[in-house]
């Protein structure tokens, strides 16, 4: 995912990865996290996830949890199929069975489309890296 947009280094992509895999095992023994995966003759061509994390009762929801959807990637050979679309269901569907009623995202120039289709709305939310890591990239 973050190779086909151009985002990471090799070293920075082994580096995430190296941090990632003990992240989400905790995250996925505890719940906090779930993630789909979509095969086709026993290899996966897609994956989305959704992280719940602790937040602040808000005025949109009151309840202290929100859906973060993260890792949603379909391998290039397999797009055009509808598989973000149907994983973006689930994901959605299952956050709503939750009682949860704010997902939120970053979104790529190319999974925008879909996730405005969908009715998710641009924010006001602003960011800020530090130099090291800008420099990672």
């Amino acid at each position: 995912m973050f190779v086909d947009s151009a985002q990471v280094s090799d070293a920075r992509l082994s580096e995430v990865t190296e941090n990632f895999v003990p992240w989400v095992r905790e995250r996925l023994i505890d719940g906090r996290y779930v993630g789909w995966l979509t095969s086709e003759e026993r290899h996966v061509v897609a994956g989305a996830g959704v992280l719940f994390m602790d937040f602040p009762p808000h005025w949109m929801d009151p309840e202290p949890v929100r859906a973060y959807l993260l890792n949603v990637y379909v391998d290039p050979a397999f797009r055009g199929r509808g598989l973000a679309r149907e994983l973006l269901d689930v994901a959605m569907n299952d956050a709503r069975q939750r009682g949860i009623k704010v997902m939120s995202l970053h979104a790529s120039e190319f999974g925008r489309p879909l996730y405005e289709r969908n009715g998710f709305k641009s924010t006001n939310e602003m960011i800020l890296w530090s130099e090291a890591d800008v420099a990672g990239k």
